[in-house]
């Protein structure tokens, strides 16, 4: 049974958060919000956090995750980025966009994609978010509630408890975060290529 936690949307108390974090050290998944819809999260590490997130959302090995990261200091640890494309990403984050860009050894290789040695990654601008990570001192391994069958996310933290109860450890709740995931642009080729259009502005990007 998930443990279920409501939060303030901008003012997070900082005795949850804590407890979450230590939760996700200790192989949680965690269901959080972002700024543009709720996700599944837990440590990059955790061989069963991906095997639950795939199962959840039945997704097969050509998936891209994403690493959720708290700035652009901790998302150079994990892509390789140019100064063209470091530019681009810059001017969009933090905020409702993810990035495919080539990998660095720091990756685990069972987060990468099989063929292209690319990952996701993004810097969310939801104060929730963001004092997770901050807290957690690494990135959240990342993909989208958006459930099997279904067009949209779940966007109520009572209702994701609710139908996953049992396939998650924590519900982390700040209400409505809407129910368009990111923008997704794939750098890995230099150009940028939308492969999703969602919450934030394609136009820079096309």
């Amino acid at each position: 049974m998930a443990r279920y936690f409501d939060v303030h949307p901008r003012n997070p108390q900082r005795r949850i958060i804590g407890s979450v974090a230590d939760s996700l050290r200790s192989g949680a998944l965690v269901a959080y919000p972002t700024d543009s819809c709720y996700a599944l999260g837990s440590r990059p590490g955790s061989r069963e956090g991906i095997d639950r997130i795939r199962s959840i959302r039945a997704l097969d090995d050509r998936h891209h995750f994403t690493l959720v990261c708290q700035n652009f200091a901790q998302l150079g640890q994990f892509v390789r980025i140019d100064n063209d494309v470091f530019r681009a990403v810059k001017a969009a984050t933090p905020g409702r966009y993810t990035f495919i860009l080539p990998a660095t050894k720091e990756v685990p290789r069972r987060l990468l994609h099989p063929k292209k040695r690319t990952v996701g990654v993004r810097i969310p601008d939801h104060p929730v978010a963001q004092a997770l990570l901050a807290e957690l001192g690494e990135p959240l391994l990342s993909s989208t509630l958006l459930l099997p069958g279904e067009e949209e996310p779940m966007t109520q933290g009572w209702e994701i408890k609710d139908r996953l109860d049992h396939a998650l450890d924590i519900v982390l709740d700040s209400g409505d975060c809407g129910t368009e995931p990111t923008t997704v642009v794939d750098f890995s080729e230099g150009a940028p290529a939308v492969l999703r259009h969602g919450a934030g502005d394609p136009t820079p990007f096309e």
